[in-house]
């Protein structure tokens, strides 16, 4: 991996000295050296720079003022003979402050650093992102010697009777060998949800709540004490009843 860096010093031994020190690193591409700041800025407007070595004192434009112009700043190594402007740098979030004279070997260690974040930068950007799960709409059941597509919304509630359940929906009737704890496990929560051992009902569809009871589509449907608990919690939660 290539760190692609720019050196801005307006002393001429200094910015030759820099450019012998990133010349030693192999991981570091020096994309040039400017030896005045108003220069520098107009060259990083146009150019993706990953590391700036960086004077501070200079003639017309200072370090820290051609870093607080910046809109989108690279990682930053400042490089000074003033240790007053340490606290103003990190406030910039500068990634290191050199002291010159600067010796290869504190100069190593600072560009190490920048390598280590610009590694780990990457490494993130690199991880595929998960692609957002479209809202589940139908189910699939098993009926009779058929696959049946049954529409979420149109689903009133599921009844389950031994090892088949009965679907009701807004439009059908259907029986299906598949019993309810599998069909559960095919339903999000919200809005469906287990109301007692023999049914699974949409919150959507519910008409009326009674003390251990609740209506839809004018059945009347128990609630049971294992699961009572649980549906006042959802309904409290989504508001449902008014």
């Amino acid at each position: 991996m290539k760190i692609n860096c720019i050196a801005i010093d307006d002393e001429p031994l200094a910015l030759e000295k820099m450019s012998k020190f990133i010349s030693k690193v192999p991981y570091l591409e020096l994309c040039g050296t400017f030896d005045n700041a108003l220069e520098a800025l107009h060259f990083l407007k146009q150019a993706k720079i990953d590391l700036l070595f960086l004077d501070i004192q200079m003639d017309e434009l200072t370090g820290i003022q051609l870093l607080e112009s910046l809109e989108v700043k690279p990682h930053v190594i400042l490089t000074t003979a003033y240790d007053q402007y340490a606290l103003k740098g990190y406030e910039l979030s500068v990634s290191d402050y050199l002291l010159k004279p600067i010796s290869f070997q504190r100069f190593l260690k600072a560009v190490e650093r920048v390598h280590q974040k610009i590694s780990a930068q990457k490494k993130v950007s690199s991880i595929p992102k998960k692609e957002k799960k479209q809202a589940q709409e139908y189910i699939l059941v098993r009926s009779e010697y058929r696959l049946q597509k049954i529409w979420l919304d149109d689903i009133l509630y599921i009844e389950g009777m031994k090892d088949y359940s009965r679907i009701f929906t807004t439009k059908i009737k259907l029986m299906t060998l598949q019993n309810l704890k599998k069909i559960e496990e095919s339903l999000e929560t919200p809005p469906f949800l287990r109301v007692h051992k023999s049914y699974i009902i949409s919150l959507n569809k519910i008409e009326s709540i009674g003390k251990n009871d609740l209506v839809i589509a004018g059945t009347t449907i128990p609630v049971g004490g294992l699961y009572k608990s649980t549906f006042h919690q959802y309904i409290e939660q989504q508001n449902l009843i008014g």
